[in-house]
């Protein structure tokens, strides 16, 4: 009877001791859930106080840069080339003779009319003098006048060919590579080479409608081209009148020295175009703005929550994004953690500096 009182009491200790096991893991297990798990745990988030400051407004642009003037050299007349006066990828100058065009033709031509118009005009005055005799009618005497007249503008007409069989440079610039040789027979469609003015370029750029009304003539811009750290100035000249439709958009046009020769035409130019200075302008981080379907929105710190705002935003930087409306100065804007909080949300709030 012993033995069997000794066995029933080990069960009980045993079954009494696995019972508060389990009791005090399970509160330990409760409470460890209470902690990690409570909603109403406030989330430490950075955030920023806002302050007013003064926005030195430039907005980032792409453009392309062309010559100031760009031809393609023809030749107006058909013919073989005799002579070729130019050196390719050199500079010529204004009148400087390009190419010539053999003319032995029109020359004889041009003998050919000189002698029509000789003798044209000695019928004509011989049908002034007979006319004054009234040897002959007024009606003959137009007629030897009209054929004195033809004759000259067909003198004319060839001496003008003549001259186009020199071809000219229209204005100062570098020329390109040529396409013709001596004997060439050319025609007026033949490309002979191409005339660049690279002393100064134009730089072409378009804008948003909204900022139509700060740009002027007469304005400086800035500008940078792929491989070079030197920042270009140019000054804007000329502003289209209207607005593209398909676009909303505004072509600028502005022209650039270009001395150094180190601009290249159909190179592209990032533009910095200079607005209005703004004042009390609220400008915040980059990062605390959350693009959404309907615009853009952050959070404030109220009361202890997150707060969120709706904000219209324009021109940004690297790093930051001018506010045009939504914040005012003196709001705790939340800068961190802003993608995972939502509106209401109890928030611990450690101000940057």
């Amino acid at each position: 009877m012993k033995l069997k009182h000794l066995i029933y009491a080990l069960i009980i200790i045993v079954l009494g001791g696995f019972i508060t096991y389990r009791i005090i893991s399970n509160k330990g297990k409760n409470e460890e859930s209470k902690k990690f798990g409570d909603k109403d745990a406030p989330t430490t988030v950075s955030g920023i106080v806002i302050k007013t400051s003064t926005f030195d407004n430039n907005l980032s642009l792409s453009g392309s840069i062309e010559a100031n003037e760009q031809i393609e050299i023809h030749s107006e007349v058909s013919g073989i080339v005799e002579g070729i006066y130019f050196n390719e990828g050199t500079y010529v100058n204004k009148g400087q003779v390009l190419f010539k065009v053999n003319d032995i033709e029109l020359k004889a031509q041009l003998r050919q009319a000189v002698t029509k118009e000789g003798l044209a005009a000695e019928n004509e005055r011989r049908a002034k003098l007979l006319l004054q005799k009234e040897a002959i009618s007024q009606e003959e005497a137009d007629v030897a006048r009209a054929d004195h007249a033809s004759a000259q503008a067909q003198t004319q007409l060839i001496r003008a060919q003549i001259s186009k069989t020199s071809v000219k440079a229209p204005f100062s610039g570098k020329i390109g590579l040529r396409s013709i040789s001596p004997g060439t027979y050319i025609t007026p469609t033949v490309l002979v080479a191409k005339l660049v003015n690279t002393g100064k370029l134009k730089i072409t750029f378009s804008i948003p409608e909204k900022y139509a009304s700060q740009v002027q003539s007469g304005s400086t811009i800035d500008f940078t081209v792929s491989g070079s750290d030197k920042t270009y100035t140019a000054k804007i000249y000329a502003i289209e009148p209207e607005v593209a439709v398909a676009t909303r958009t505004l072509q600028i046009r502005a022209i650039a020295d270009n001395t150094d020769g180190k601009l290249f035409p159909g190179t592209f130019a990032d533009v910095k175009l200079p607005l209005n200075i703004i004042k009390d302008a609220i400008v915040v981080p980059s990062q605390a703005i959350i693009p959404i379907q309907d615009g853009k929105k952050v959070f404030i710190a109220n009361m202890g929550k997150a707060k969120e705002v709706m904000v219209d935003a324009t021109t940004r930087t690297d790093s930051s994004i001018l506010i045009l409306s939504g914040l005012k100065a003196g709001d705790t804007l939340i800068t961190s953690g802003v993608m995972s909080l939502k509106n209401e949300a109890p928030i611990k709030v450690k101000i940057s500096k």
